[in-house]
């Protein structure tokens, strides 16, 4: 069939390009699909046009934002739907709920599934925090994802730094401030692919333990795109090597939250685990980053589940949805 593979990233040669675009293209070829890349940034025009001249009977949404406005994706998977184009990935209902961390808790909370106490810092309503806040805290945009706006800086460990981590995040990032308790223990990431029947793939750990001295042990925006630095160069992914028991437990609570959240076709939960053996979740990753050496496809191929395969197999996975809406 016709795929388009939707990109928010410029054309190939061009810095921002990213190689998950052909990746994914040519996961799709080789079943033998007509595949086409349409690349658009902020112009609703070209990308309604695109779609239209494409005729596709399937879009791989790989699209991350749209335009400046930092809740783009969400208008974009609405677009797909009043095209009546089926497509990966949620519909913009899913995804707003989803990108605010806030309503994701209260929805996980409504499901019994447990995340760390936390507070909103919106730019007129400042709640008050005493006495039900536990120190340390990290600070966080309410929105962003890819880690924008979590620096070195965001674990803080009193209230005046709290404050200007909050100012911080107000006027720099343009965005309301997540103010949480902060789980000390060890980070996992559990991949989750499929809708009605859905599964979850071999945990995945972030390993802290090259980082210096004394640095926060956080996944922050220097660790994910600064390469030169020290953040960078201190972290690194790998297959989690645990007991069964604690498996099953993180895997259990990554299908809860991945059912609470109306994911659909794939996607990624973070978690933490602390020394207790409690597991909390972190964050809710809708359609997550799908490149090779990337944590969900290195934890499929963990599975035995391989590259070409894992993308073939989203794409029937929102062909059988679209039949089955409901």
């Amino acid at each position: 069939m016709r795929v388009t593979v939707l990109t928010h990233l410029e054309k190939k040669g061009d810095t921002k390009y990213d190689v998950v675009v052909d990746q994914v293209a040519e996961a799709l070829r080789s079943e033998k699909h007509t595949v086409k890349v349409l690349a658009v940034h902020g112009d609703v025009a070209a990308l309604i046009e695109g779609i239209r001249a494409q005729r596709p009977g399937l879009v791989f949404n790989l699209v991350e934002s749209f335009g400046r406005h930092f809740a783009g994706e969400i208008g974009v998977a609405g677009a797909l739907q009043l095209l009546c184009v089926r497509h990966t990935g949620g519909g913009p209902g899913e995804y707003y709920l989803q990108q605010d961390k806030a309503l994701t808790k209260e929805i996980l909370a409504y499901h019994g599934v447990p995340f760390p106490n936390y507070a909103v810092f919106r730019h007129d309503s400042y709640p008050d925090t005493s006495g039900r806040l536990r120190m340390p805290l990290i600070v966080k945009p309410l929105r962003m994802d890819a880690s924008i706006g979590i620096e070195t800086d965001s674990l803080v460990r009193s209230a005046t730094q709290m404050m200007k981590r909050i100012v911080a995040i107000h006027e720099k990032i343009k965005d309301a401030a997540l103010v949480e308790e902060y789980i000390e223990g060890r980070e996992f990431y559990v991949g989750v692919l499929g809708n009605r029947k859905p599964i979850a793939l071999p945990p995945i750990e972030m390993d802290f333990s090259g980082l210096p001295a004394g640095m926060p042990r956080v996944l922050g925006r220097r660790a994910k795109w600064v390469k030169s630095s020290p953040e960078y160069k201190g972290t690194k992914s790998k297959i989690a090597e645990i007991p069964n028991e604690t498996k099953l437990q993180l895997q259990r609570v990554a299908l809860d939250a991945y059912r609470a959240l109306r994911v659909r076709d794939y996607g990624r939960i973070d978690l933490r685990l602390t020394p207790a053996g409690e597991v909390y979740v972190i964050e809710v990753n809708a359609s997550c980053y799908l490149e090779k050496s990337g944590e969900f496809a290195t934890a499929a191929q963990a599975a035995g589940i391989r590259y070409g395969s894992l993308v073939n197999a989203i794409a029937k996975l929102a062909l059988a949805r679209f039949r089955r809406p409901y």
